[in-house]
């Protein structure tokens, strides 16, 4: 996250995010480090000083090798496609929209059933400051180059009332569109088959998300589904009526300081994971179960009996430590408390 004056909200979340780090790193053992994990690659880095705080990935099945990502809170209304290098090879802006606190992007398709871009401008960091959310949608261009777009946009509210969310997810099969909220005790809320433009799409509770989720992603064959948090990732399969649904269980994923995005390739076999902050690596982690033996380590299964499985509340670090979520996010909630009512 850049450094900028920033309004009440930004500063809560800074400092939240702050306060994250802070732990993961004091609860770490002696010899925890900020490296991957060995069956872990860098996939690319992103350096453009423009991006300095990715907060959504979507890799491209239109364009091989080309990655969507966007900026987080306070930016300007554009998407950037990266290549193989992570470079910029072109600038879509959204022509009519607005980026408040754009949070998470996915790939589906609009009304007529050709390629779109999602983005979800769907942060809250107040817990219900907004009256409703924004998800804007643009065709997938032809051809990679920069240009600006129309946007359509969709007004969402939660029939539970307003919450925070940074993980938006669009099932390749049916194309409908679900949130997790960014909540102790997240959910996962489901969009009307067919969003509008007129009046509010209003979105419905469906099942339970990770605490503090970050981002999230369908695979490209729509038959499971991924949400990630600050300190790894869990998967679901998917049910037959398109829905998230049991858990597969938990990925651990490399430490980042603040990891807020993660897709899968297009072929389904890895994720991309990556993190805000300048000249931040996005990695390239195997999906358990899709590319053989050297994935199984990253998994821990759910047995029938549910017993514990935490495997998500802890990246992994070079000697495979896990950090303590418990004590990071109470000390962020404390932090963010504290400051939100200093601001009141």
């Amino acid at each position: 996250m850049s450094v900028r004056p920033l309004p009440a909200r930004a500063g809560v979340r800074a400092a939240a995010a702050l306060a994250l780090g802070a732990a993961a790193t004091a609860w770490s053992a002696p010899a925890a480090s900020a490296a991957s994990a060995p069956d872990d690659t860098v996939a690319f880095k992103i350096t453009d000083p423009r991006i300095s705080e990715s907060s959504g990935l979507a890799a491209s099945t239109a364009h091989p090798g080309v990655v969507y990502t966007h900026n987080d809170s306070g930016g300007v209304p554009k998407i950037y496609a990266l290549g193989p290098d992570g470079r910029v090879l072109a600038v879509l802006t959204l022509g009519g929209a607005g980026a408040r606190d754009w949070e998470a992007m996915a790939l589906g398709k609009d009304e007529r059933g050709r390629p779109a871009i999602y983005v979800g401008d769907i942060g809250d960091n107040l817990g219900g400051a907004w009256p409703y959310v924004t998800v804007y949608r643009i065709p997938e261009p032809a051809q990679v180059r920069s240009q600006t777009i129309r946007a359509t946009r969709f007004k969402i509210k939660y029939a539970d009332g307003p919450r925070n969310a940074e993980t938006m997810m669009i099932n390749p099969r049916t194309n409908r569109l679900y949130i997790a909220s960014k909540l102790f005790g997240g959910a996962v809320y489901e969009a009307p088959k067919r969003l509008r433009t007129s009046g509010y799409n209003v979105m419905h509770k469906i099942g339970k998300a990770p605490a503090i989720a970050t981002d999230g992603a369908f695979a490209p064959d729509g038959s499971t589904c991924v949400i990630r948090t600050y300190f790894g990732a869990r998967m679901y399969a998917v049910k037959p009526d398109g829905r998230p649904g049991r858990s597969l269980g938990s990925v651990s994923l490399p430490f980042q300081p603040q990891g807020e995005s993660i897709t899968y390739t297009p072929d389904g076999r890895y994720f991309l994971a990556g993190s805000e902050g300048d000249d931040q690596p996005v990695y390239k982690v195997p999906v358990p179960g899709e590319t053989g033996p050297s994935a199984s380590p990253s998994i821990t299964a759910t047995t029938k009996a549910e017993k514990k499985d935490d495997a998500d509340q802890g990246h992994r670090d070079a000697g495979g430590t896990r950090t303590g979520l418990i004590i990071a996010l109470a000390i962020a909630a404390l932090v963010g408390f504290g400051l939100f009512r200093r601001r009141g």
